[in-house]
């Protein structure tokens, strides 16, 4: 039973993903199904969050047990919230950074270094997400 409520959110976030596409290949603009594609890892977010069993699930009959299940399974949502939300900044921020660089360093080549440390820059944010989500699992186990 506790497989079925892990692979819904799996199996919901492939198919938005799938669905996703196909609009983009049928026409659909970018913008909307991007937008569309951030609504639904939303509705997986706030189902995830709202069903503990979901994020930590664990069958207990104690209730002090209960509960260090349910914070080691908040502790678990953190960490991932900590490197998706990194994640989504970083690949912002080379978006960016790094069509600027190219364009800084078609038109002259001394800018090479320059632009490559503001893309570095960019990755770093995801670094520092990956870092306290580890941060955070080493405090759960």
């Amino acid at each position: 039973m506790d497989f079925i409520f892990l692979a819904i959110p799996v199996i919901f976030g492939i198919v938005s993903v799938y669905l996703a596409n196909r609009a983009v290949s049928h026409g659909c603009k970018r913008k909307k199904a991007l937008y569309m594609q951030i609504a639904s890892f939303c509705v997986i977010f706030i189902a995830c969050f709202l069903c503990p069993m979901v994020a930590g699930a664990a069958e207990t009959t104690e209730a002090a047990t209960e509960a260090a299940a349910g914070a080691m399974g908040m502790g678990y949502l953190a960490a991932a919230i900590a490197t998706g939300l990194s994640c989504i900044g970083g690949g912002v921020a080379v978006a960016y950074a790094a069509p600027a660089a190219i364009g800084a360093t078609s038109e002259d080549s001394k800018n090479f270094g320059k632009s490559l440390i503001f893309v570095a820059l960019g990755e770093g944010v995801a670094l520092y997400g990956m870092l306290v989500s580890i941060l955070i699992l080493s405090k759960l186990g």
